[in-house]
């Protein structure tokens, strides 16, 4: 199940994306706006900066704006950053450690199946497409 951080964290985007004119955007003007506690959003916003996602500036005339443009974003890339790997099953984390069972694992293709198809998913659908409706 994807949490609130990782929904949220993709609203901040889009946020973002339609306030991008403006230079950097506060955060309070995007906790307001998406209704968003300042404080967790506040965390949410320095796992997208830690993920190179987005640039945030501090004092007078700071915020957080995009680093790429809209197309060049996939919500696969910022569900992970804030929610962490997708994989359905522990062998299929990345650094998995080698699962004794691999070779004889019955279940590991539906596994790896389900794993592709919601990867490809995710990852095949920038924020341009999002805020545009094409997926």
């Amino acid at each position: 199940m994807i949490s609130t951080k990782g929904r949220y964290a993709l609203r901040v985007m889009v946020d973002l994306i339609q306030h991008q004119e403006e230079g950097y955007v506060p955060l309070r003007e995007i906790a307001n706006r998406q209704e968003i506690s300042e404080k967790y959003l506040e965390i949410i916003l320095k796992l997208l900066v830690k993920g190179n996602i987005l640039q945030g500036l501090r004092g007078k005339g700071g915020g957080y704006m995009l680093i790429r443009k809209p197309e060049e974003y996939t919500v696969g890339e910022i569900i992970e950053i804030t929610e962490g790997s997708l994989a359905p099953v522990a062998c299929l984390e990345p650094n998995a450690k080698n699962c004794p069972r691999k070779g004889t694992c019955t279940t590991l293709p539906l596994w790896k199946k389900y794993n592709a198809f919601t990867h490809d998913f995710f990852y095949n659908i920038t924020l341009d497409d999002l805020i545009n409706g094409r997926f």
